[in-house]
């Protein structure tokens, strides 16, 4: 059995360490196990299953994952938190202590080499200024990862979640919808964080694609260029916004006619099977006279 940390374990870890939390690693912890509980529950995960946890802190969610029978790979940039890990996994659970490998690294920055085994699932609560870039990075760069749960803040969360022609669309629901289905679960109460955040949480599930428009020939880092061009000026048309990237307003335009979208749309209001068809079209789309 694996016992869980309440708000009194997490300020004593913190005192111990002399753990200050910082806004510029996002250091806000969990201190209540019902919600932890929660969260194991929600993401699915247990016996046998390779868990990837990012940012595990103090240890809150990764008691909790473990005590799930998960075998957990915890990425933690913080060495002090690191190396303080294994041992409150050992004290609160000692038969579950074999089953976490704790690697010291950016999440942003490590590969699968660094991994002691294929995990596939994601479960963490995300520093809410990488969030987006930590999943897409990771979602790139191990392929084995099927499903994830991570705590993000709300405003995130709905631009994670949202589809086309909601006003909160844009980049980050694009790139993830390439991956898979992302989808908002639940909210998570401010009370539950030490210290106490000044802005909401909230759980994103996301499960990947077993086929779509990541099995296609379109190239993704080509495609991923095409939607940053399309939302990094939102009220200018495609024909408008894509002229840097196709060469000119006359060449975006031939391509969007040939992929059969109307030159005058907005990126807001394109799925990422749209973007696709754009990428697709480029390579076969005529050009305009004197191009």
């Amino acid at each position: 059995m694996v016992e869980l940390l309440g708000p009194a374990e997490i300020r004593g870890l913190a005192a111990e360490l002399d753990v200050r939390p910082t806004k510029k690693l996002g250091q806000n912890f969990v201190h209540d196990p019902n919600t932890v509980r929660r969260i194991v529950e929600l993401a699915g995960v247990g016996a046998g299953d390779v868990v990837l946890e990012v940012g595990p802190g103090l240890g809150s969610l990764t008691l909790g994952l473990l005590g799930a029978g998960a075998e957990v790979i915890a990425v933690e940039i913080d060495p002090v938190l690191a190396g303080r890990l294994p041992t409150t996994v050992a004290e609160r659970g000692q038969e579950a202590a074999g089953r976490l490998t704790v690697v010291g690294a950016d999440a942003l920055r490590v590969k699968a080499a660094d991994l002691p085994a294929e995990p596939v699932a994601l479960v963490a609560n995300l520093p809410y200024n990488v969030a987006v870039p930590v999943v897409l990075h990771l979602l790139a760069e191990l392929p084995s990862l099927a499903r994830g749960l991570v705590m993000v803040q709300t405003e995130v969360a709905d631009r994670m979640a949202a589809g086309p022609g909601s006003r909160i669309y844009g980049v980050p629901s694009v790139k993830l919808a390439w991956y898979g289905r992302a989808r908002k679960v639940a909210a998570v109460p401010r009370a539950v964080f030490w210290p106490v955040p000044n802005v909401d949480s909230a759980l994103v599930s996301f499960e990947r694609a077993e086929s779509g428009v990541k099995e296609s020939t379109v190239d993704k880092e080509t495609l991923f260029g095409v939607v940053d061009a399309a939302f990094a000026q939102r009220r200018k048309t495609l024909r408008a916004a894509l002229a840097g990237w196709a060469g000119s307003a006359d060449r975006a335009g031939a391509v969007l006619v040939a992929a059969g979208i109307d030159p005058r749309t907005r990126g807001e209001q394109l799925d990422v099977g749209d973007f696709a068809r754009i990428v697709a079209a480029a390579g076969r789309a005529p050009r305009p006279s004197g191009a």
